[in-house]
């Protein structure tokens, strides 16, 4: 069963919801695809943490070699090479690392190279294994090492997994759900909430996903996010409160599912009404 855990923006409580599913799962896998900011590892605290870095192949220019005909520019959509007063120049930020600029070259004037993109990170949390994706500064697309921590638990049915996705509905976005069994959407009780709902639910539909909706910092009184699930027939799983006691915990960093038998109570019944879901859905299609 595997998990993905979208919010239209950041803030909204995704990494909350995702933690404390793994938590309550017990024996579980939380990945944190969200690349760029990586947080799940400041609630877990893994142990016994592994590194391995993550690097792309670019191509590498012999201008000795090069005689100048631009087949490789002429190829390259993605405008990641230029020749410019009888040189040419790899645009590293905008190169999609498929490979096909070398195999154009009649004169084997490029090959490759790699190049550190940022790390991914192993460890563990009493019976929970944590994955962690760390996108280097400066670096223009964190999919390679959300495909990497991906492929890692391709064969991993034996336990639930949890993919805390990054915020909002870009290409990272899309790469961390292609796998996915079920979405979870995360959304605030506010009208900016419906409109950060509004954008990954379309997303997920346009992916032909299996969701439902997480409220999360409800009060008492109107709910815009309520109200648009609602209109739309969008399954809500459950209602997380505006309470103290959660948003201590969470500030300070505290898995609220270890710290609070309220909390333990709440998400292991979010996590049974998932589990349903899922069943239902594959049920449903097959």
């Amino acid at each position: 069963m595997r998990i993905a855990v979208l919010s239209g923006k950041g803030g909204t409580g995704k990494t909350l919801v995702s933690v404390n599913l793994a938590a309550a799962a017990k024996t579980s896998t939380y990945m944190d695809c969200d690349v760029e900011e990586p947080n799940g590892h400041l609630f877990f605290k893994p142990k016994e943490v592994e590194e391995e870095d993550i690097s792309v192949k670019i191509p590498k220019v012999d201008n000795e070699r090069c005689k100048g005909c631009r087949k490789c520019v002429d190829f390259c959509k993605f405008n990641a090479l230029a020749y410019i007063k009888e040189k040419l120049i790899v645009f590293e930020e905008v190169c999609h690392s498929c490979g096909g600029c070398i195999m154009f070259c009649p004169e084997q004037a490029l090959e490759e190279r790699e190049k550190p993109i940022g790390k991914a990170q192993k460890g563990t949390s009493n019976q929970v294994t944590i994955y962690t994706g760390i996108l280097n500064t400066g670096e223009a697309s964190g999919v390679p090492i959300i495909k990497k921590l991906l492929d890692e638990n391709k064969s991993n049915t034996n336990k639930p997994i949890f993919i805390d996705c990054p915020p909002g509905s870009a290409c990272i976005v899309m790469e961390s759900i292609k796998g996915a069994d079920y979405c979870i959407l995360v959304a605030e009780p506010t009208l900016f909430g419906v409109h950060n709902l509004n954008m990954v639910y379309e997303l997920v539909k346009l992916f032909n996903k299996s969701f439902g909706v997480v409220l999360n910092k409800c009060l008492e009184g109107e709910n815009p996010a309520e109200k648009f699930c609602l209109e739309r027939n969008i399954k809500i799983l459950g209602q997380i409160p505006f309470d103290t006691e959660l948003g201590n915990l969470n500030s300070n960093a505290e898995i609220a599912v270890r710290k609070s038998e309220k909390y333990s109570d709440l998400f292991s019944s979010l996590l049974e009404t998932i589990k349903k879901e899922v069943q239902h859905e594959a049920i449903t299609h097959s």
